[in-house]
């Protein structure tokens, strides 16, 4: 597994029951969680002194119950491989989420490292992009780096995100762009990149409309971002943290697509859980280092 077990504000306290108990800096969430199908004792004060609640509902979707929250603060990471800190904006949004996924700390730790060491000039297209936590562990390293999502508000915030770590003159391109649509001008353009990161989601749509199905434009997608791979490349990462994609699958794809012999390490993300030696599965990361 990668394992992300470096955070000081970020913490997993217990799971049970579809749900898990969270600490993010000085607030206590419960959230639910699909991973989570078994029952514990809920030892831990606080499932009861909560901070906020987001409730599943049985027809889809769910809401927020608050008892004292703000609207938003922060968190930081401290990038290990590269000693640098990082500091991102939090606010609980409609679908449980707060545009922060902890468990991705184990790949930019991961990327950081490659980039630092790479003693040259890197060049990194993040999409899927979100609120940046790539984008900013990258230009944190050094690289220079292409942003793309198709949500105006999301970039507008991984823009706070970058200038709240100190990155606010980092080479950052930010786009608001169909991902697909932009990675197929870029090679008519000729334009290649160091390293290319895609955080999927299962379903989505574009600025204009442009619909995404993982099913159906993940593989292609991989391809074409193939073509964009520089002469030297340094690395290729695909995230599934929503999709339910197998790392066998998401290894498959990218044998077949660059080579059979490529060095391809696919596994679980997790999170530890309180002090015990439990980790929780949130999804799975390929990593393509050449």
């Amino acid at each position: 597994m990668f394992v992300a077990d470096n955070w000081k504000d970020y913490k997993i306290l217990e799971t049970s029951d579809g749900e898990k108990l969270e600490n993010w800096g000085t607030y206590t969430l419960v959230r639910p969680d699909p991973q989570v199908i078994w029952s514990g004792q809920k030892r831990n004060p606080g499932w009861k002194k909560r901070n906020a609640h987001y409730h599943r509902s049985s027809k889809g979707g769910g809401e927020w119950e608050f008892f004292d929250l703000p609207e938003s603060w922060q968190i930081s990471y401290d990038l290990k491989s590269i000693s640098k800190k990082l500091t991102f904006n939090l606010k609980p949004l409609s679908f449980k989420h707060t545009g922060l996924f902890p468990e991705q700390a184990a790949n930019w730790e991961w990327m950081s490292s490659l980039i630092d060491k790479a003693g040259r000039p890197v060049k990194v297209l993040n999409l899927f992009a979100y609120t940046g936590g790539a984008t900013v562990a990258c230009a944190a390293a050094g690289a220079s780096v292409t942003h793309v999502d198709a949500s105006k508000g999301m970039v507008t915030w991984a823009k706070e995100n970058a200038a709240d770590s100190g990155l606010a003159d980092a080479p950052i391109r930010w786009l608001v762009d169909d991902c697909m649509k932009f990675v197929e001008r870029e090679i008519r353009r000729g334009n290649t990149y160091d390293a290319v990161i895609m955080d999927p989601p299962s379903y989505g749509r574009g600025p204009k409309g442009e619909i995404w199905k993982i099913e159906d434009c993940i593989y292609d997608l991989i391809g074409k971002c193939v073509s964009l791979l520089s002469d030297k490349p340094l690395f290729f990462l695909i995230n599934s943290y929503t999709t339910g994609l197998a790392p066998g699958v998401l290894t498959y794809m990218l044998k077949l697509k660059l080579s059979s012999d490529i060095n391809i390490k696919s596994e679980e993300v997790a999170i530890p859980v309180g002090d015990s030696p439990l980790l929780l599965p949130c999804g799975a990361s390929a990593r393509v280092t050449f």
